[in-house]
This record gives C-alpha cells, sequence and structure tokens, in this order.
C-alpha cells in the first residue's frame, strides 16, 4: 500500500512546489472524499479512514464517529489546507495552477483495486473532464512514451487531486494523477531500490520538467 520513493521520484526542486503527506495511507488517506457518502470506495472500509485492509481484513478493532473526526482534523484537514494554499498562490503569481499528483502502483493488481488485469502500463496517467485539458493529456502521455514506457490513460487508476473549494469551478486549475509501476524501480518484495533506479528517477524527473515547461 505504500508509495515508496515516489516523494523522490516526484521532486522537482525548485521548478515546483511540493507537498508530501507524512504519514501512511492507513492511517488516513488524503486522496479520498472526507464524506463518506461521496466516496465510492468507502464501501470496501478504504475511505479517508480506512478499517479494512487491501484484502478485506479488519485494520482497527474499532472505528467510533469521535476517533474518526479526531483523524481527520489531525492529519487530513491541514494536509488539504496547504494544498488549497499552494493553488492559490500559483493562481496569484501566475495565473494558473498544475498540480501533479503522484503516485506509485503495485504490478499486479490488489485485491481492493476495481481494475484486475493482470497487464499493468509503466505509467498510468490520471485525468479529469474539466481541470485536464486535451493540450495537458497529449503532452504528458507524449513525454512519458518517450522513454519507451507503456502509457495508458486513467487505467489502472483514474482521477486527479483538486481542492474541493476549485473543484469543477476553476479551469484555471489544471491536474493530472501520474502513477508510475514499481516494478520500473524497485524490489516489490524487499522494497530495496533497483540497480537501475536512480536512471528511472532522473526519466521522471525529466519528465515532468517538460510536463512543467509545456504549461507556462
Amino acid at each position: 500500500m505504500t508509495d515508496r520513493y515516489a516523494d523522490e521520484l516526484f521532486d522537482l526542486g525548485e521548478q515546483a512546489a511540493r507537498l508530501v503527506f507524512p504519514l501512511s495511507r492507513l492511517v488516513v488517506d488524503p486522496e479520498r472524499f472526507a464524506d463518506d457518502t461521496n466516496e465510492p470506495m468507502a464501501a470496501e472500509g478504504m475511505g479517508a479512514v480506512y478499517t479494512r485492509t487491501s484484502d478485506g481484513r479488519p485494520l482497527r478493532s474499532s472505528l467510533d464517529t469521535e476517533e474518526r473526526q479526531r483523524l481527520l482534523e489531525r492529519y487530513y484537514v491541514p494536509h488539504h489546507e496547504r494544498l488549497e494554499q499552494l493553488v492559490r498562490e500559483a493562481l496569484q503569481t501566475s495565473g494558473y495552477c498544475l498540480i501533479i499528483d503522484g503516485h506509485s502502483f503495485p504490478s499486479s493488481p490488489l485485491p481492493c483495486d476495481l481494475d484486475q488485469a493482470p497487464l499493468r502500463p509503466d505509467v498510468c496517467i490520471g485525468t479529469d473532464p474539466f481541470h485536464t485539458p486535451e493540450w495537458l493529456q497529449r503532452t504528458s502521455v507524449a513525454a512519458f512514451s518517450d522513454p519507451g514506457w507503456r502509457v495508458e490513460l486513467n487505467r489502472p487508476y483514474a482521477g486527479s487531486m483538486v481542492p474541493s473549494s476549485f473543484y469543477r469551478k476553476d479551469a484555471r486549475v489544471y491536474s493530472i494523477m501520474v502513477e508510475v509501476n514499481r516494478s520500473l524501480y524497485m524490489n516489490e518484495q524487499t522494497a530495496e531500490r533497483l540497480a537501475g533506479s536512480g536512471e528511472v528517477c532522473r526519466r521522471i524527473q525529466s519528465v515532468l520538467a517538460a510536463i512543467v515547461a509545456a504549461a507556462c
């Protein structure tokens, strides 16, 4: 479940502001809607605060309303407030904001995954019909395909992060999700980096820099 090394893969230094969630998603998942009635994965026990693991086993002995709210207020809310602040700052200084929602994913489907197809791409680009303009989608697919990687749109995962205050309201906020197959850079059994992981990291950062430049 861990996006191991993703903070390194998506580090563009001074080229972009970076927001890294500091905890495991098994504590709180900032990518889910806070309201379980709006979150499809909540039915699987994997809303903003998980009650089950990826294979359906119980994660917590119990979770009452007060404990759930405490976790959201301590971890989820500050993360989203900071994200919203960064978006507002970008809009004020540049007139637009590009969000790159960075993740990794396992080379084989997890039991909880909606897409159980065994053949997975090297890179998945998640899009939103309002916040991912066609030029951004086209540029992202072309850039990630250039190193010879197999790229698919919205498969095995779909969508991209946008703060709720801007969601489907402000077209100046662009967003793509980039999911990198962990088999490209790490041993998924031992979690150790592969010998060529440094080169993969450099390629990803180069591609991201090209996407950022295309948005300017």
